[in-house]
């Protein structure tokens, strides 16, 4: 997914260039947009960047968290910004897979978009997973 960084965060592309659109309406943009070395991240979007942003040590969702133009709505109504789709370093793939052991919405949610995560944990886990996977959906119901 294509990404945008600006005041220290990642977004979406929709979001980020939501975002571009509103500061130069606001007639705060820079005056060559294409050119990012003469701007900072923190006045104007830079981007976008392909592989949501890069490689990360958790999935990366858009800084526009519950406002997010993509963002995902659990069953309570709680919304989470877009997943950015960012590829994980071997820190992220074990720090995702813990957070799947111990379950919850977000974790619910990677476990269903993060399915290659499933492919090399142990034999005996693997096995187990598609009983806790409806376990942690029954309690998000």
């Amino acid at each position: 997914m294509l990404v945008y960084i600006y005041a220290a965060d990642i977004y979406c592309q929709q979001c980020g260039e939501a975002i571009r659109e509103r500061i130069t309406r606001e007639g705060f943009a820079p005056d060559s947009p294409d050119d990012e070395r003469s701007y900072d991240s923190d006045e104007f979007p830079k981007g976008p960047y392909p592989d949501g942003g890069g490689e990360a040590d958790c999935p990366q969702h858009c800084g526009a968290g519950p406002e997010c133009h993509n963002a995902i709505e659990f069953p309570d109504g709680c919304k989470v910004g877009a997943w950015l789709e960012n590829k994980l370093t071997t820190d992220g793939v074990e720090y995702v897979r813990e957070a799947i052991r111990e379950g919850g919405k977000v974790a619910t949610l990677w476990a269903e978009h993060l399915p290659l995560l499933a492919a090399p944990l142990p034999s005996q886990w693997r096995s187990a997973w598609p009983h806790r996977q409806e376990e942690i959906r029954e309690q998000l119901r």
